[in-house]
């Protein structure tokens, strides 16, 4: 079951809506996130079983400071991937998770402008959302002018319309809370991660 996020009068009308587009987008992992604890129990199993890339070179590294301080390290084993095109503006939309009791359980999507299927990029925009699971602590940059990808490239896969997409960024400035005042600044991040241009 998809969480349900209450927000109140202080959320602006544009924060919720990203907010409520994010959760659209990553139902099935927050959902997944918010398993009782008996299916909790499984989370050694569940790590083994779970890999970003069938090709084992999947992985996300960041670094987080504000309200909450990480280094993140997560290889292909245990991580899991999404990745689909975008229309508005066009481009990519990739998610990033560790299995369930990861400490931060924390979920990062990017939206990046201008990708397109099979092409490199340089100097391309990234929005960023970040939410910490199991609750309602959600954090975005609200726009692609925060977050620069330096370069990405793109590798095709077995399967059609697939690709491992791997880049590198930064951030120059925090993602904000969509509820209080609290930041987040991923000041940089590395990845490789899948992305199908395939139509649903």
């Amino acid at each position: 079951m998809i969480p349900i996020i209450r927000f109140n009068r202080r959320c602006v009308r544009l924060r919720c809506k990203v907010a409520l587009a994010i959760v659209g987008f990553t139902g099935t992992t927050i959902a997944w996130a918010g398993a009782p604890p008996a299916a909790r129990a499984g989370a050694p199993a569940a790590a083994a079983a779970t890999t970003c890339l069938a090709s084992g070179d999947g992985y996300f590294r960041a670094r987080v400071a504000g309200a909450i301080d990480a280094r993140i390290d997560w290889p292909n084993s245990g991580t899991r991937c999404q990745g689909e095109s975008k229309s508005k503006p066009t481009g990519v939309r990739l998610s990033f998770q560790r299995v369930p009791g990861a400490k931060p359980d924390l979920l990062f999507v990017f939206g990046l402008t201008g990708v397109r299927e099979g092409r490199p990029a340089r100097a391309t925009g990234a929005n960023l959302t970040i939410i910490l699971q199991g609750t309602d602590r959600i954090y975005g940059t609200l726009g692609d002018s925060r977050c620069t990808v330096d370069a990405l490239t793109q590798r095709r896969l077995p399967t059609p319309g697939s690709y491992r997409v791997e880049a590198r960024g930064f951030c120059t400035q925090p993602a904000h809370a969509v509820r209080g005042d609290d930041v987040l600044l991923v000041s940089t991040f590395e990845f490789a991660g899948l992305v199908n241009y395939a139509p649903p």
